[in-house]
């Protein structure tokens, strides 16, 4: 015999709710039908007392001077009443000197005197009676062959005690009639009851399904290639957020837009990770190669020349190479400078005063390029910030050098210093030919350049501004561009008192 167990088949949300209705409501139904049955016949019980009591008085006068009654007695007696109309009326008598004696008259068609039949008890049946009344002077009793009757004794000044008893059998019959009723309109109410909930609840969860299959479809698609676009959604219909099912598919929908989203920017960041591997590569090519042209070169001269020739052929080999090993040196520090910029490090904080920082870029760069205009506006007072000086002061000489480097000779180029609410923000205006808008929103990308829109006249590496907006980011700041031909403006906006990043 296997040990392993099969394992339970889960239980659905919809049948679980059925369940829990149908069988809530079942439990309501049966406790309301026990209390009216209860109730109803605690009522008729009541009513049959009292018109016991009303027939048991008169007819337990009739034996007042009686000492030694029989049925005959009895008899006798009843057929002086007129109409009784009793259907099943028990007359007992019990006497110390007779005993107990009883008749049970049927007169639901006739009187007694107009032919109504007549039942003489048996000694058991007469027992029952005598049994039940021993500690009371009323009960209910089942007799045997006539079924179940209300009894009531009274006793007379002689001694006699006068039992008369009505038949339970229209109770009987009527709370047969009431819980038969009561329980085919319970069987029937359950099973609409059942297809109303059914139908509801099926209604209710289609929204729950429709979220199920667009997550499975979600599920199967595969995200793990290089372009991927979720378009799977949930319907309107079926995301209504005023609903609880609605909200679902609503938070759903939500999150597939943001997953989208965030796909799509992965797709874009390992778009711009090829191209900046790429242009990396070729920036490193190009000294990689120039150095091992020139050491190429110089030994080819020691082997092949002797005397002042080579050493003034190695010798210019040598400053090539050197020039481009610094070049090269320079790209890989700016690469590491960005990677750690990234990691949120190589900030060191300090007071910084942006006006005398403006003051001391604005005197490097003028000799630089002295066929440009040069101009600086500062405020009287101080500007002060809170950054590390020495990033700042390469955020400023970095877009000093891009208003140079990318505008023709006679550029008026303009840095200017104010403090604007909670800001203090620095500008470098140039009247240049401006940059080209296909661009500008890549323009602080690594290794970006404006060549197509603006006259370059030096090589570079395309990192000097990605650089200025790392350090500008790290500062809690933002740096923006605005261009039309004749007037770019790149403006740095630092908060006066950010709050400065835990040091490593």
């Amino acid at each position: 015999m296997s040990t392993t167990r099969m394992a339970r088949r889960p239980v659905t949300l919809q049948t679980r709710l059925m369940g829990a209705v149908i069988g809530f409501v079942s439990l309501i139904l049966v406790i309301v039908a026990v209390i009216t049955s209860a109730t109803l016949g605690r009522t008729l019980e009541d009513q049959l007392q009292q018109r016991l009591m009303e027939y048991a008085k008169p007819i337990a006068v009739q034996w007042v001077g009686f000492t030694r009654p029989d049925l005959a007695t009895a008899e006798n007696l009843l057929m002086n009443q007129k109409g009784i109309g009793i259907p099943g009326l028990l007359v007992a008598l019990s006497s110390p000197e007779a005993g107990v004696s009883g008749v049970v008259f049927d007169t639901s068609q006739t009187s007694i005197d107009d032919g109504g039949s007549k039942l003489s008890l048996n000694s058991t049946q007469l027992a029952q009676i005598d049994e039940s009344l021993v500690d009371a002077g009323q009960a209910t009793v089942t007799i045997d062959g006539l079924g179940s009757y209300r009894l009531v004794s009274i006793t007379t000044p002689n001694g006699v005690d006068v039992i008369t008893g009505f038949p339970r059998t229209e109770i009987q019959n009527q709370l047969t009639q009431l819980l038969t009723v009561i329980v085919l309109a319970t069987i029937g109410g359950l099973i609409l009851l059942a297809l109303t909930t059914a139908i509801t609840i099926r209604v209710s969860l289609r929204p729950l399904r429709a979220i199920a299959g667009t997550a499975m479809r979600v599920a199967n698609q595969p995200l793990d290639r290089g372009e991927v676009e979720i378009t799977e959604r949930i319907p309107d219909a079926q995301a209504d957020p005023r609903t609880e099912t609605g909200l679902v598919g609503a938070s759903l929908n939500k999150l597939l837009d943001h997953v989208n989203t965030s796909l799509s920017a992965r797709q874009k960041n390992e778009e711009r990770m090829r191209q900046f591997v790429a242009d990396a590569s070729h920036e490193l090519r190009t000294p990689l190669a120039s150095i091992r042209g020139y050491s190429e070169l110089s030994l080819r001269a020691l082997s092949q020349q002797q005397g002042p020739a080579a050493i003034e052929g190695t010798t210019t080999s040598l400053e090539r190479i050197q020039a481009q090993s610094l070049r090269m040196t320079r790209l890989v520090e700016d690469l590491l400078l960005l990677a750690r910029l990234d990691e949120g490090r190589e900030l060191v904080y300090g007071t910084i005063d942006l006006a005398q920082l403006a003051l001391e870029s604005v005197s490097d760069a003028r000799p630089t390029a002295p066929e440009h205009g040069w101009d600086i506006e500062v405020p009287d007072e101080p500007v002060v910030i809170v950054g590390d000086a020495g990033r700042m002061h390469q955020v400023v000489t970095n877009l000093l050098a891009n208003a140079r480097t990318h505008t023709p000779a006679g550029t008026q180029i303009t840095l200017s210093v104010a403090k604007e609410g909670s800001d203090a923000v620095l500008r470098v205006h140039d009247d240049g030919p401006g940059i080209d808008p296909a661009v500008r929103d890549e323009l602080f990308a690594r290794f970006a350049r404006g060549d197509s829109s603006r006259a370059r006249q030096t090589g570079g590496t395309g990192l000097g501004l990605a650089i200025a907006k790392a350090i500008v980011e790290g500062h809690h700041g933002r740096i923006e561009v605005a261009s039309t031909p004749g007037d770019t403006t790149f403006t740095v906006r630092i908060p006066v008192n950010p709050a400065a990043p835990a040091q490593d």
